[in-house]
């Protein structure tokens, strides 16, 4: 018997939503799991393939992980927030480093969660970023 309640993606499924992971496997599980809720969304292996679909298409939310190779999350937060400031970013860190996610807080990002991730909380704050961009969008056009 499980106690999840039910999830509703409706502000997720109205934007673009990006996954900067270097693990090949967490970026094919989230892609399966995000798509049961009818949530499309797009991937990318590091934060220099993030930047570069960003230019194509920049996505409205970001889920990055912190600890990848080259440009580390933390570094690629910031060149998004540079260039794109109404992108919200929820950092992906190791529980061993709360610190990572704070200092992610501190430099722009919406949230973070901790690695062995929780998807459906992981949702819940992806909604919730999704909410704050589509109120944002409408402040703009107003």
């Amino acid at each position: 018997m499980t106690n999840e309640r039910p999830f509703k993606p409706d502000a997720t499924l109205s934007i673009r939503l990006l996954l900067v992971d270097d693990e090949d496997d967490f970026r094919e599980i989230m892609y399966k799991r995000m798509g049961r809720f009818g949530i499309n969304l797009n991937l990318a292996p590091c934060c220099l393939d993030a930047l570069a679909s960003m230019e194509a298409q920049p996505a409205d939310v970001v889920i990055m992980d912190v600890a990848m190779p080259g440009m580390d999350g933390i570094q690629c937060l910031g060149k998004i927030k540079e260039r794109w400031p109404l992108t919200e970013v929820i950092v992906l860190t190791g529980h061993a480093s709360v610190k990572s996610g704070i200092d992610g807080m501190q430099r722009g990002a919406f949230d973070y969660c901790l690695k062995p991730i929780d998807v459906m909380e992981l949702l819940e704050k992806v909604e919730l970023a999704a909410q704050k961009t589509l109120i944002n969008r409408e402040e703009g056009m107003a």
